[in-house]
């Protein structure tokens, strides 16, 4: 049985872990692995070596880092195959979406090796007489992300290159449920000529999270994971005086109008609704059909939940794969039922679902919701399944006021062939992220992700402008040089421009 072990200063290391969790293949149920389950004495180890390497780290050229980059970017390129195999391994989601998810991550890497330009301050000439001003920004010290298991590559690396390139060091903390993937990219960080101690992997749950939240040796902590745990996240590390970044959970609706092209938007929505068994936070987990798009959508969106194909996430052809756990199985086929029977109508039901030869696998079909209302659990709660709930309003102005009522405001789309309504919905909707005919709006890698309400605590976005300005810290400086023997009047009175 592998056991997986912590990265720490540049090797795998068991560290002070005593405990293990295991590790499953989600499309055989069957325990592939051990991982360590660590603690705060790793997560103080793991803080000593990146406080050592940030002394030289930080002081090394813009183009050292760049350098690294480029190098790291490559690597993934190369390994994208096996990182992929791995993810699907763990994680359940097929190799296809697994590579997806990497050229995603991927692009942030490829925005860090660009920070030459975005990091170049601005300077001003004779503000005064003799007096010039500059900024310019410089790295925090060691930082740490906490991660979730529905993207082991690509959130990550939303984070940590940016991190790495401005001039930090990392402590990343990835989910147990699927933990081999942080492994594999410190390799490619080591292989790429990072210095040791610069990106750490501390594995662990609970005890390793409150580690990282209250050490003093990190100056921040970025999240991803469910609303709940957002919030303590935030509070607690910022009440030990760190920067936090804190996504959380979502309830994205795709709103359908009559003037829609069905085919089109119904393909879309599946894909969004079912793709990685709907295990992601920017789901499309409710379609908002208006007026008489209702019907035809129904019938087309049926027909093609029917046709997704589920199986094994390695298999060809495999378009969704299981879920991550049996309890999660569990959860999801019991929030059908209890839609059921609070009165939504179950078009399509995926409970029960078995795949040759995976009879033990965590799966479950795609379920299709009709007439939910914003009163049952469906509609209330993130599943986070390949559950898609159809709610029916008469006007755009109504899914509007449905979509602003929702506590969460991550991503919303719209189909339509309607550019007025498009700008309406774009800018009336209090929503981070938003999609024109577009169903899953995650930005690239130049532009932030992060949603509004309750699906990001606090105001810090993640990568894009937003990575940069978090991981570092600006300064102002004003200068003056005068000439040799010449002397400057100072006064008492507070120091003005003239």
């Amino acid at each position: 049985m592998t056991t997986i072990q912590h990265w720490i200063n540049g090797s795998p290391t068991q560290g002070d872990a005593t405990a293990t969790q295991p590790v499953f293949n989600p499309a055989t149920g069957a325990e592939q692995a051990q991982v360590v389950l660590g603690g705060t004495a790793d997560v103080d180890t793991a803080v000593h070596a990146a406080s050592a390497a940030f002394e030289t780290w930080s002081e090394s050229s813009l183009t050292q880092r760049t350098q690294v980059m480029f190098a790291f970017r490559q690597l993934l390129v190369e390994q994208e195959e096996e990182l992929g195999r791995i993810i699907s391994a763990e994680h359940g989601k097929t190799v296809d979406d697994a590579r997806g998810e990497i050229t995603r991550g991927r692009e942030v890497v490829e925005f860090a090796c660009g920070l030459g330009d975005v990091l170049k301050g601005n300077f001003s000439d004779q503000v005064s007489r003799g007096v010039d001003v500059h900024n310019f920004r410089q790295p925090l010290g060691v930082v740490a992300g906490i991660t979730p298991f529905n993207f082991p590559a690509m959130v990550p690396l939303w984070m940590h290159p940016i991190a790495i390139a401005t001039g930090n060091t990392f402590i990343l903390k990835p989910s147990e449920r699927d933990p081999s993937a942080a492994n594999l990219v410190a390799e490619l960080y080591k292989k790429a000529g990072l210095p040791d101690g610069v990106f750490n992997v501390v594995h662990g749950g609970k005890d390793a999270v409150d580690a990282i939240l209250t050490h003093p040796g990190i100056e921040a902590v970025s999240f991803v994971g469910s609303t709940p745990i957002a919030k303590y996240v935030h509070e607690q590390a910022t009440s030990h005086g760190k920067r936090v970044q804190a996504l959380g959970g979502a309830k994205n609706h795709a709103v359908v109008l009559p003037d829609a092209d069905l085919e089109f938007a119904a393909n879309h929505i599946t894909a969004g609704a079912y793709g990685s068994a709907g295990e992601r936070c920017m789901a499309v987990s409710v379609a908002v059909a208006v007026g008489d798009a209702a019907d035809a959508l129904v019938e087309v969106l049926e027909r093609k939940a029917r046709e997704v194909n589920v199986g094994p996430g390695d298999a060809p052809g495999t378009e969704m794969g299981p879920l991550v756990t049996k309890t999660a199985q569990e959860r999801v086929e019991n929030a059908v039922g209890v839609a059921a029977a609070q009165g939504a109508t179950v078009v399509v039901d995926g409970r029960g679902l078995k795949i040759d030869g995976h009879e033990d696998g965590f799966f479950t079909g795609p379920s299709l919701l009709d007439h939910v209302t914003t009163e049952m659990d469906a509609y209330k709660e993130e599943l986070f399944g390949p559950v898609l709930a159809i709610l029916r309003v008469d006007t755009l102005d109504e899914a509007i006021n449905v979509i602003n009522a929702n506590p969460y405001g991550n991503g919303t789309a719209l189909f339509t062939a309607s550019g007025e309504a498009a700008r309406r919905f774009q800018r009336n909707i209090k929503v981070g992220m938003i999609g024109i005919n577009v169903p899953v709006p995650v930005p690239m890698s130049y532009y932030s992700f992060g949603g509004w309400k309750d699906s990001l605590i606090g105001d810090s976005p993640i990568h894009g402008p937003e990575g940069i300005r978090f991981y570092t810290r600006p300064k102002v400086v004003t200068t003056r040089w005068p000439q040799p023997k010449q002397q400057v009047a100072a006064g008492f009175n507070f120091p003005t421009s003239s």
